[in-house]
């Protein structure tokens, strides 16, 4: 077994390197064993190319006959984008398949696949862990609704403002650059009109290298600033998720600046977040993370829309001030919201608590 989990986790590092380029596709690496020795890798680069499996055979080329091969998701049994897989794997001549988790998707079944064709198989090796690098896209699979992460930077008392609303800067450098690195990973960032009023954010990666992620700013009466930061910079990578309460003008200006407007139900004179999901998973966002203040936070976790929260606290005390959640109608200790699996990881001077809903 140990084995397998040696080259179990090279392909998870190797599947990491496609980390904001392949959604809605999953991130999947894969290696070549043959005597031993690795003959062949390959990880997915970005969706429509070679998959992970097809790369390593590639680069394997007739080593990849009577080679194990070891990946971290089922292989893809159908036509899609690309070829299925399995076909490549069998015409390759590979012996043995080692997977690390199954894909949910109802039309693979590479394992199955597989071992009906006369190869070995294997399935489960590391399976939290592969699980873990494709959060998002396995509950996209299973849902077709984002996995939704919130996101909060504040002080050791809980505050991500002062009185006056001063916000700027809680955490340090090292905090900021690792969340700018998390919207380079994920399709989209939301945040409320109240956000983008009193802040006026630019919500790209300018930090870090990488792809600047979709805005969305959910705003029930369309009080948006048309010279706002999220509305004169790439407009059309703008969502704004409004309701029949927005200004008919508006919506016009807006459309004719390139800015996709996707009008809600409304839900106590807000957006129905639950019914925005869906519809944002119908545009193949699969994954968002939320930097709002406390009303929308809130809002989000009441509406049991929210997978993940990812809470950057400071050494910092800043005592009266905005804290990162309003009401959650809470009136008991032990009726409080109680998270999963918590991690903390110490980033610069600041702590990042991971935890799942």
């Amino acid at each position: 077994m140990r084995p397998h989990k040696k080259y179990m986790e090279l392909c998870l590092k190797l599947a990491e390197k496609g980390k904001g380029a392949t959604s809605p596709n999953p991130l999947v690496g894969a290696i070549l064993v043959k005597r031993g020795a690795i003959v062949g890798k390959g990880w997915h680069k970005k969706c429509g190319e070679d998959h992970a499996e097809v790369m390593a055979i590639k680069q394997a080329g007739i080593k990849a006959n009577n080679a194990t091969l070891y990946v971290n998701l089922e292989p893809c049994s159908h036509w899609g984008r690309t070829p299925p897989c399995t076909e490549s794997i069998i015409q390759a001549g590979i012996r043995e398949v080692i997977v690390g988790c199954e894909d949910p998707n109802p039309k693979v079944s590479g394992h199955l696949e597989l071992k009906s064709r006369g190869l070995k198989t294997k399935i489960g090796i590391l399976d939290d862990e592969c699980r873990r690098i494709n959060e998002t896209y396995l509950k996209y699979m299973k849902t077709k609704k984002p996995f939704v992460i919130v996101k909060a930077a504040m002080s050791l008392d809980g505050k991500i403002a002062t009185k006056t609303g001063h916000s700027k800067y809680i955490t340090g450098t090292e905090a900021r650059k690792h969340v700018h690195q998390l919207r380079s990973e994920l399709d989209a960032i939301m945040v409320g009109s109240n956000t983008v009023m009193k802040d006026d954010p630019m919500l790209t990666t300018r930090l870090v290298k990488g792809k600047n992620p979709i805005k969305i700013v959910v705003d029930s009466k369309l009080k948006l600033n048309l010279n706002s930061n999220v509305v004169k910079n790439e407009p059309s990578k703008l969502i704004v998720a409004t309701t029949n309460l927005a200004p008919r003008t508006k919506v016009k200006q807006l459309q004719q600046k390139g800015v996709k407007i996707i009008e809600m139900p409304a839900d106590n004179g807000h957006v129905d977040l639950k019914k925005l999901m869906k519809e944002l998973g119908n545009h193949e966002i699969t994954s968002i993370m939320i930097e709002g203040g406390a009303e929308l936070n809130s809002h989000a976790i009441k509406s049991n829309i929210v997978d993940k929260l990812l809470f950057f606290l400071s050494p910092g005390l800043i005592g009266d001030g905005l804290s990162a959640l309003g009401d959650m109608g809470i009136t008991k200790v032990d009726k409080s919201i109680k998270l999963k699996n918590v991690t903390h990881t110490k980033i610069g001077k600041d702590l990042l608590i991971e935890g799942y809903l």
